[in-house]
């Protein structure tokens, strides 16, 4: 199979989806691997080293949709790669398709298989380990007052108590950035719905996390001492309410700071909207929101070599036994199937633009 790696156009984004090391086992195996000039340069990957482990490096995208069977990368298909996909391709990248209806009509109107690879991980996807670690040294950099903050350090010193941060979320993304929090000495507070997410993490954590239950009349009670806040929460697309109003936001210090990872518009906090790299942050009502949604970006070395390895086995499936018998065979890469030749399959996204949609085993089968 032909597989080819394009370097990502989204703003701040330098991860590349497969590292040399993957590259090579697909060579090995008969494979041919085309790589985007300078794809992975900014990750610590020059050209030579995928040269060294039998890619072939093509000058443009265009190129790489020219001649593939399959493309991978890690962030969704832009608008101005619309127009190169050709008809019937294999698609594997994060395709976010339930917020993004026009991408969704190009797949279905090219007939591509197109997988969600954020849907396909059996253990969780490393980038929401990154994403949670990064995200609470982001919010930490912004309760500086030279970047607008409060002017207030994270772990404090004598007889000064560290900052007052709250977690939303117990999941992969919260853990990680409460250990990051936790290990600078903040006084952490990690709210979840679940009962024994939370029972975990006090025997997990330091004595510096306490826990609690996620809901809006604990948020309210705790978000007058609060000098950060971190969503991790994924918030249901179908939802209208918020966990964090707007109105909520007066009841903080001035110069206190958000984080949201979850990154999703309308969701948990309701004066999220998404930013870049080139200008990250914002002002609400006194509050710094920080809103990049792709954090993992910034660190792309690290976030590669973690998530080339952890959909490498999917992207070896596909090339070994063919998309068809690759989708049957693995439930995990199945769920990430968004559509197929034509055809929706993939419920989040049937159901918050209401399409029609048919389950991916009923029509494999």
């Amino acid at each position: 199979m032909k597989i080819g790696v394009l370097k990502e156009v989204k703003d701040g984004e330098s991860r590349v989806i497969l590292t040399p090391n993957e590259v090579k086992a697909l060579s090995r195996k008969g494979h041919k691997v085309l790589v985007e000039k300078d794809a992975a340069l900014k990750a610590g990957f020059p050209d030579q080293s995928y040269l060294d482990a039998g890619a072939v490096i093509m000058q443009q995208a265009k190129d790489i949709f020219d001649q593939s069977d399959m493309v991978v990368k890690v962030k969704e298909i832009s608008p101005k790669e619309y127009s190169l996909i050709k008809p019937g391709q294999i698609l594997f990248s994060c395709l976010h398709p339930a917020a993004n209806k026009e991408e969704v009509d190009v797949l279905l109107d090219k007939e591509v298989i197109a997988i969600t690879a954020e849907d396909t991980h059996r253990f969780g996807s490393p980038n929401c380990e990154v994403a949670g670690k990064l995200g609470a040294l982001m919010g930490i950099q912004y309760l500086l007052s030279t970047n607008g903050g409060m002017g207030k350090l994270v772990g404090g010193v004598g007889g000064v108590p560290g900052i007052q941060a709250l977690v939303l979320g117990g999941g992969i993304v919260g853990k990680s950035a409460v250990d990051v929090l936790a290990s600078l000495r903040a006084q952490v507070r990690l709210l979840d719905i679940n009962i024994g997410v939370l029972r975990e993490a006090q025997f997990l954590f330091p004595k510096n996390v306490t826990t609690g239950f996620s809901n809006q009349e604990t948020i309210k009670e705790i978000l007058p001492s609060v000098d950060l806040i971190i969503n991790c929460v994924k918030w249901p697309k179908q939802r209208t309410d918020h966990l964090i109003t707007r109105e909520m936001l007066g009841k903080m210090q001035k110069g206190s700071v958000i984080v949201d990872i979850s990154a999703d518009v309308g969701g948990a906090i309701e004066t999220y909207r998404p930013t870049t790299f080139n200008d990250p942050v914002y002002t609400v009502d006194g509050i710094i929101h920080y809103g990049v949604d792709n954090i993992p970006g910034a660190v792309p070395n690290t976030a590669s070599i973690a998530y080339a390895a952890s959909v490498f086995p999917h992207i070896l499936a596909i090339a070994e036994k063919g998309v068809e018998k690759a989708l049957l065979e693995d439930e995990y890469l199945r769920n990430g199937l968004t559509t197929f030749k034509g055809v929706l399959t993939h419920e989040e996204t049937g159901n918050i633009q209401n399409r029609q949609w048919v389950k991916s085993q009923e029509l494999l089968k």
